[in-house]
């Protein structure tokens, strides 16, 4: 028997947007997956590292992707004790969800590889999802899309398309100790988004380049919990600043075919009713 097919990968933070891919995937390849929760049984809670060694016993391979961001306060330190716990319980590898040009994550993600035999580091634009599942989807809704974000383009990112590559380096040995940055195939400010919206959507959506203060009032307004839109406002300040304003081939190398463009994300999105009032979906988080 395959030794790998024999345990369970592990996605911590699974029920996410990006961990529930992940887990379509890898069960359509007849592999066993376990996703944490913190309401699951047993539950997985960061702050209460007695929850963790239930979760990982029996695994050998782990993806993460860290609630709020692992640029947070104190996310560093977390992360390298669990790495740390899931060595000395058999675990052999992370893949660990990062963020594109983020410079606290790095601290995380050097923890992460220095207490892991195998690490993978994914760093991601922002995704196009943002708009449909998170915290831009009531924005697109009202017609005013507010962002931190100036005339600075941004590579966006599908979903499935990460989660493809998160399933290939979980299951694959040729991603083993890679540090990939995860992009679209091009540069669209958020002026760009938003008249790619107006188009599909069929009313007008507006761009207001706000700053980054404006920015958290107003996710806090819409309901954001007030720790997770300062992380995001934090981030937001250093990542919208022009130095992710390039795209990589680390996307369609790994997966042999051109990432989703935009439009079409968009076209899809529409048609499905994703920006109908009527149909409103639960906002997931970061992830």
């Amino acid at each position: 028997m395959n030794i790998e097919l024999s345990h369970p990968y592990l996605l911590v933070g699974g029920t996410g947007r990006t961990g529930r891919r992940i887990t379509a995937q890898l069960t359509a390849q007849g592999r066993r997956v376990r996703v944490t929760s913190r309401n699951g049984r047993p539950p997985f809670d960061w702050h209460d590292e007695t929850t963790w060694e239930d979760q990982l016993r029996g695994v050998r391979r782990v993806f993460v992707a860290f609630h709020p961001d692992v640029a947070a306060p104190g996310a560093a330190d977390l992360l390298g004790r669990f790495a740390q716990r899931a060595d000395t319980l058999g675990v052999r590898r992370i893949v660990l969800f990062s963020g594109r040009g983020e410079e606290a994550a790095q601290d995380a993600e050097a923890q992460v590889a220095d207490n892991i035999r195998e690490c993978t580091v994914l760093r991601s634009a922002f995704f196009m999802e943002d708009f449909t599942e998170h915290f831009l989807l009531d924005a697109v809704r009202s017609g005013l899309v507010a962002m931190p974000a100036g005339s600075v383009p941004e590579p966006f990112v599908d979903l499935e398309d990460l989660a493809g590559v998160a399933t290939r380096a979980l299951t694959g040995d040729d991603l083993v100790g890679q540090t990939l940055e995860l992009t679209g195939p091009e540069l669209l400010t958020f002026a760009d988004v938003a008249a790619v919206l107006s188009g599909v959507i069929g009313s007008p959506i507006a761009y207001h380049p706000c700053s980054v203060a404006e920015f958290a009032a107003g996710a806090e307004a819409e309901g954001m919990a007030p720790a997770e839109a300062q992380v995001l406002a934090s981030v937001f300040a250093q990542v919208l600043d022009g130095r992710n304003a390039h795209l990589t081939d680390d996307l369609p190398t790994i997966l042999g075919r051109p990432p989703r463009r935009f439009a079409d994300f968009a076209r899809a999105a529409a048609a499905s009713g994703a920006w109908s009032p009527a149909d409103a979906q639960e906002q997931g988080t970061r992830g």
